[in-house]
């Protein structure tokens, strides 16, 4: 049986691996009163978390399809943030970094940061703290996609240039590239 203190602590009895979905992560199940208590919707999110970083609306959704009402989603995001578990910024850091790694630019990152409720000078910090070489990170693609080959017509230099645009590079970057 946990004590009163074990129950307020998000870390502790992290799960039996019963209820889990496809995931492999536990799903707390509703209680016979039909309402989901904060400490097991605190082991869930912790196990989110622990798979890799979300940014608070998207454990908020989670949470919230798997039963918990937004206050109750509300409440136990305010605890894991307080104790450090849960942070946007390192979601944005690290979000920034993945992507740009997948060879993404600066203006489909920012609009993918704001879609998952990431708050605009937040995203600004990231891409700042990151400070790729924009110009490389785009030719890289480039070579890897197309190789060395000149462009032989308008027709494929349009193609290129909407292919660099859907990865999120600016008309600058592009124009630089394929000139």
């Amino acid at each position: 049986m946990a004590s009163d203190e074990d129950q307020d602590d998000p870390l502790t009895d992290v799960g039996s691996g019963e209820g889990s979905d496809d995931n492999g992560l536990d799903q707390a199940t509703p209680k016979a009163s039909h309402e989901q208590s904060l400490t097991d919707g605190q082991h869930v999110a912790v196990r989110l978390l622990a798979g890799r970083e979300h940014a608070r609306d998207e454990l908020i959704r989670k949470l919230h399809q798997r039963g918990w009402s937004e206050s109750q989603c509300e409440t136990i995001l305010d605890r894991l943030m307080a104790l450090g578990l849960q942070s946007d910024e390192r979601f944005a850091e690290s979000f920034v970094r993945s992507r740009v790694q997948k060879a993404f630019g600066p203006v489909r990152i920012r609009a993918e940061l704001q879609q998952r409720g990431i708050d605009r000078e937040l995203i600004e910090q990231a891409l700042r703290s990151d400070t790729p070489d924009w110009l490389a990170v785009a030719a890289g693609w480039y070579e890897r996609r197309y190789g060395t080959e000149p462009i032989e017509d308008v027709k494929e230099r349009g193609r290129r240039q909407a292919a660099l645009a859907r990865r999120g590079f600016s008309s600058d970057i592009i124009r630089e590239l394929i000139d």
